[in-house]
């Protein structure tokens, strides 16, 4: 496996829930525009399906953005999927990144699901992603409290459903960086198609 190093920037969905902290339209465009000089790789410009101002975001830098992908936070929910897709088709370079909750305690009462049931939906959701979309992204939320041998087989079916990029998010500030460390060998060491 190659070494590169990619900025995923976040500002634009994730920056917006600093409390106090709002963009409108057109400053959601003009700093994603500055990301883009900055030579960002990725820009996550929202989440469609959270409101009709995040997808009018996501849709009007789709427009403007040429040379970074810009992509669309999902749930592993086909109405979630189906808002992403519409707001980043006219991207040259659009992205679907979907997530679902792996570990233990947000299965059990986040989700109120089990993990065979987790594993089948982020499979399906990921493959349905994949058919829109030409890269997708799949993230385990709190994939650092999350079961190591559950992830391996997560991050494994993500894979062969078509994700091109996987995310090993920190969720809730749980671990160290050693911690970290660890838990990012187990996923190259124990996922066959990490690759």
């Amino acid at each position: 496996m190659a070494k590169q190093v990619q900025i995923f920037d976040t500002t634009l969905r994730d920056g917006e829930q600093a409390p106090g902290y709002s963009m409108n339209l057109e400053e959601k465009v003009r700093l994603a525009r500055q990301l883009e000089t900055l030579k960002v790789n990725v820009i996550e410009a929202g989440f469609a399906i959270a409101s009709p101002g995040d997808s009018a975001a996501i849709e009007a830098v789709s427009k403007v953005i040429k040379e970074c992908t810009v992509a669309s936070l999902s749930r592993t929910l086909k109405k979630d999927i189906d808002a992403s897709w519409e707001a980043l088709r006219r991207a040259v370079k659009p992205r679907i990144h979907t997530f679902i909750a792996t570990s233990d305690i947000h299965m059990k009462y986040k989700l109120k699901m089990q993990p065979e049931d987790v594993l089948q939906q982020a499979a399906l959701m990921v493959a349905y992603a994949r058919n829109l979309c030409p890269e997708v992204e799949f993230s385990a939320e709190d994939a650092s409290r999350s079961n190591p041998e559950f992830l391996y087989r997560i991050f494994e079916a993500a894979i062969n459903a078509g994700a091109q990029i996987i995310n090993i998010p920190d969720t809730v500030g749980y671990t160290t960086p050693e911690e970290f460390g660890a838990l990012i060998r187990g996923v190259r060491n124990n996922v066959p198609n990490i690759d």
